[in-house]
């Protein structure tokens, strides 16, 4: 049995198959970017708006400039625009599909103080109201689980960083990134496999820094969605500085995994092996995973695919159909849907 046979016997909806894409997306991504026809701009940052699968883009996207941004790039995860952003911004609105109420709302918002915009979307009323303002859209592909775009999210949230003037564009990085993991993911189902097995029936609790910051919380609310379980996730250096307490008397329903960089300060790597080594006698089982890749760009995407293979491996273990997100679903109806 190969390492994928597990999932795709509870992977009803065939998420794996768009998890394995993610090469072809990214570079599909590239494409959809340009087809917008978006004009560089004089501005003090890019704020991004927009929720869950669709907001993790901007944090990503972060992570791959790290000290290369020179003007900021910001998410914001709410209703409202903070009251810092002006006509001297650019605001892209993210949504899947199209009808994320909070992402709407920052999208009107915006527009009600001559804020310059771009959505990236499917459509839904999000498209509808851009085409009507004369919006630039950057169209994503439909029939994706809004998790499984974030090639498309990371990429439109790089590009339309550089159109705002906060980084050289990562054309290149993204497309030797996309060649580069093509050529490892049958390594990286491998990996994933084993990770799970040693995580087992505990709660996979994600450290990073840096780099794998933001690429840690992708693996938590990966867990949370794809597996149906608890994750948790946390930064260093400052859960050194709080949660590494809570081990005191964790007992063995914690798995740690330290997501570790390369290329990261080196008090940041002493301080991963020195929690890991504190930590570990009151862990399940504590895991450090080097990232690999030649540039940050493909670190951080090598490390989404390892982490949404995990999180499909974690369902396969549970018997869970991975895609299925019933009690969202509910919600929204229950707070009736724009």
């Amino acid at each position: 049995m190969s390492a994928l046979d597990a999932i795709r016997a509870v992977d009803r909806a065939n998420q794996l198959d768009d998890v394995l894409a993610l090469p072809d997306h990214l570079r599909d991504a590239l494409w959809r970017v340009e087809s917008a026809r978006l004009e560089p701009q004089a501005t003090r940052g890019l704020v991004v708006c927009g929720m869950g699968g669709s907001a993790i883009g901007a944090d990503l996207a972060g992570a791959a400039f790290g000290e290369r941004l020179e003007l900021p790039l910001t998410t914001v995860r709410e209703y409202r625009l903070p009251g810092w952003v002006g006509e001297e911004h650019l605001v892209l609105c993210s949504s899947y599909s199209g009808n994320t109420e909070e992402t709407i709302s920052c999208f009107d918002a915006a527009g009600e103080r001559g804020v310059r915009r771009v959505v990236a979307t499917t459509g839904g009323a999000l498209g509808e109201r851009a085409r009507a303002a004369g919006v630039p859209v950057i169209p994503m592909p439909a029939a994706l689980q809004p998790r499984a775009a974030v090639g498309y999210v990371l990429t439109a949230a790089a590009e339309v960083a550089a159109v705002a003037g906060a980084a050289r564009s990562l054309r290149s990085e993204i497309e030797a990134a996309a060649d580069a993991l093509a050529q490892r993911l049958d390594a990286l189902a491998e990996q994933a496999a084993e990770l799970a097995a040693t995580v087992g029936d505990a709660v996979p609790v994600i450290y990073g820094c840096d780099l794998s910051g933001a690429l840690a919380y992708r693996w938590k609310t990966q867990v949370n969605e794809n597996a149906k379980q608890h994750a948790f996730v946390h930064a260093l250096p400052e859960m050194d500085h709080n949660e590494i307490v809570g081990w005191s008397d964790a007992g063995p329903r914690f798995a740690a995994i330290f997501l570790a960089d390369p290329d990261q300060n080196e008090r940041e790597r002493r301080r991963i092996e020195l929690t890991a080594e504190l930590i570990r006698p009151a862990a399940s089982s504590v895991t450090v995973v080097e990232l690999e890749g030649a540039s940050r760009c493909e670190r951080l995407v090598t490390g989404i695919s390892l982490g949404d293979l995990f999180s499909l491996q974690l369902a396969a273990r549970r018997g869970i159909d991975p895609t299925p997100v019933e009690v969202i679903e509910r919600l929204k109806d229950e707070l009736g849907r724009p």
